[in-house]
C-alpha cells in the first residue's frame, strides 16, 4: 500500500502528534499526496491539516504549525511512495540489456522517474513523461534534475534511444532552463555514432542554455561480454580518445574564457585511454560530476599531496587496495607517496581484471564480489584490505542491506569471511585514505 509510514524519528513533529508506524498518509492541506514530490512539496508550509489514517481504519486531523520547510520526522515504507517509472527506451548503449542472467532481480529493472533524479541523482531520458510531467517539475521547482541527453540531434537520438519519441529533448529542456529549473547533463559518447561533429553540436546546443544546463558529462560507452545478440559497437582506443580530448578541449577553452568554466567535462576513462595527464583541479569545479567518474583521479592526487603530511610516520602497517584496471597506476602512484612518507607502511594495490562482465570493463564501479575473491586469493594481501565505495550498490529499492552490497550480492561482510582481513571501505579522496590508514597503524 501506499503511503505507509515505516518509522517515525525520535523527537520529530510526527512524534509530537502521534503519528506512528502503520499509519497512512491520505493528504496534507487539502491535498492528496500521490508520491514523495507531493510529500515534499505540501509538507514545506508553516501551517499543515494533515490527513492520517490509522491502521483500524480511524480517521485523524492534524493541526500542525512549524518553522517553514521544517521535516516532519516521517520515514515512509516506499521511498517514494509509489512503484518507479521504468524506462520505454531501447537505448543502443544501454549496460542492463548486457547483464547476464541470473542477477538479482532489481538490477534488470530499468528506472526513467524524475522522482529518483531528485532523491538519488538518477538520470533521465525524459522520453516518459508528459505535459503535465513537466509542468509538475516546473511547478514543484524539482531542481537540479539530472538528464540523460546522448545528442540534441531528433533523428539520432530517436536511433540511439529506438524510441520514435525521443526526439523532443531540446525543446524539454529550453522549457525547463527557461523556468528556471537547474539541469545537470550526460551524454554517453559512442563512437563513430554521437561522437565528432555531432558531440559539437550537441555540446554547443547545451551550452546555449546555461547557466540553466549546469554542467554536461561526457563518458564512454561501456561494453560487457554479453552483447552477443545486440547492436555491434566500437570502442574507444587511444587515438580516438586523444581526437576527442582535443576537439572538446577547444570548446572548453572558449567556455572558461566566456564564463570562467569548461562547462562540458570528460571522464577520466577518456584520459586513461589516450595516456594523457588528467586536467588540473580548477577544471573540475567542486568535483560537482565524481559519480559520473569525472575529477576522480585528480582528487586523489590532491589530497594525497596536501594531506599526506598528515601521515603517522612511525605507525607500522601492511594495507591491500582493491580497484578496476583503469585507476591501478594512479592508485598505485597514491601509495608509493604514502610509502615515501613512511616506510614501515606497505601497501600493496591490485587493479582486478572484469572476468564477470568482460575485461572492456575497467572501472571500480563495476567489479564484483567474485572477482575481487579471485584476484585477492592470488596475491599476498596486507592485514587489511581497502576498497572504495563506489563498489558498494545503493538505492531505494535495496533498503539499508544496499549499503555493503555489491552488484553480483556479496555483501562485505561475506568478503571479509572468505578472505579473512578486515575491509575498509574509503571515498574517493586521499585524505580518506590517509585517516583510514592512520586509525589501523600500530606502534610496535
Amino acid at each position: 500500500m501506499k503511503n505507509i509510514v515505516a518509522k517515525v524519528l525520535p523527537n520529530s513533529i510526527a512524534e509530537e502528534v502521534e503519528i506512528e508506524s502503520g499509519d497512512k498518509l491520505l493528504s496534507i492541506n487539502g491535498n492528496e499526496v500521490k508520491d514523495i514530490i507531493d510529500y515534499k512539496f505540501l509538507s514545506t508550509d508553516e501551517y499543515l491539516e494533515i490527513e492520517v489514517e490509522k491502521p483500524d481504519g480511524e480517521i485523524w486531523e492534524i493541526e500542525i504549525e512549524k518553522d517553514y520547510d521544517e521535516d516532519l520526522g516521517i520515514v515512509f515504507k516506499e521511498a517514494i511512495l509509489d512503484k518507479p517509472m521504468s524506462c520505454h527506451n531501447k537505448c543502443i548503449f544501454c549496460f542492463i540489456d548486457q547483464l547476464p542472467e541470473g542477477m538479482r532481480k532489481t538490477l534488470y529493472f530499468k528506472d526513467d522517474d524524475s522522482r529518483l533524479s531528485f532523491l538519488q541523482g538518477n538520470f533521465l531520458t525524459l522520453t516518459n513523461m508528459k505535459e503535465e510531467d513537466i509542468d509538475r517539475i516546473i511547478k514543484y521547482r524539482i531542481s537540479p534534475i539530472n538528464v540523460s541527453v546522448h545528442t540534441t540531434n531528433r533523428e539520432l537520438r530517436k536511433q540511439m534511444l529506438n524510441n520514435r519519441f525521443a526526439g523532443n529533448i531540446y525543446d524539454i529542456l529550453k522549457k525547463l532552463a527557461n523556468a528556471g529549473i537547474k539541469i545537470n547533463t550526460q551524454i554517453v559518447c559512442c563512437k563513430g555514432i554521437n561522437d565528432g561533429e555531432e558531440l559539437i553540436r550537441t555540446i554547443e546546443d547545451l551550452y546555449k542554455l546555461y547557466p540553466n544546463i549546469e554542467n554536461l558529462a561526457v563518458v564512454p560507452l561501456g561494453v560487457t561480454k554479453y552483447r552477443e545478440s545486440l547492436a555491434k559497437l566500437k570502442l574507444f582506443d587511444k587515438e580516438s580518445s586523444k581526437d576527442l580530448i582535443g576537439y572538446v578541449s577547444k570548446l572548453q577553452e572558449k567556455y572558461i574564457k566566456e564564463t570562467g568554466s569548461p562547462f562540458v567535462r570528460l571522464s577520466d576513462e577518456f584520459y586513461v585511454m589516450a595516456d594523457m595527464e588528467v586536467p588540473s583541479e580548477e577544471h573540475y569545479g567542486n568535483y560537482e560530476q565524481l559519480e559520473d567518474g569525472i575529477g576522480m583521479i585528480r582528487m586523489l592526487k590532491n589530497t594525497i599531496e596536501t594531506d599526506v603530511d598528515n601521515l603517522n610516520e612511525t605507525g607500522k602497517g601492511t594495507f591491500t587496495v582493491i580497484t578496476g584496471v583503469s585507476a591501478e597506476r594512479f592508485i598505485k602512484e597514491a601509495a608509493e607517496k604514502i610509502m615515501s612518507k613512511n616506510s614501515n607502511i606497505t601497501i600493496n594495490v591490485i587493479g582486478v581484471e572484469n572476468n564477470f562482465f568482460g575485461k572492456t570493463i575497467t572501472v571500480a564501479g563495476l567489479l564484483t564480489g567474485s572477482d575481487i575473491i579471485r584476484a585477492a586469493k592470488e596475491n599476498v594481501l596486507g592485514e587489511y584490505i581497502i576498497m572504495p565505495n563506489n563498489m558498494l550498490k545503493r538505492g531505494y529499492e535495496l533498503g539499508d542491506e544496499g549499503n555493503g552490497l555489491l552488484l553480483d550480492d556479496y555483501t562485505v561482510a561475506q568478503l571479509e569471511e572468505i578472505l579473512e582481513r578486515k575491509i575498509l571501505i574509503c571515498d574517493y579522496s586521499g585524505d580518506d585514505l590517509i585517516n583510514i590508514i592512520n586509525e589501523q597503524l600500530r606502534e610496535d
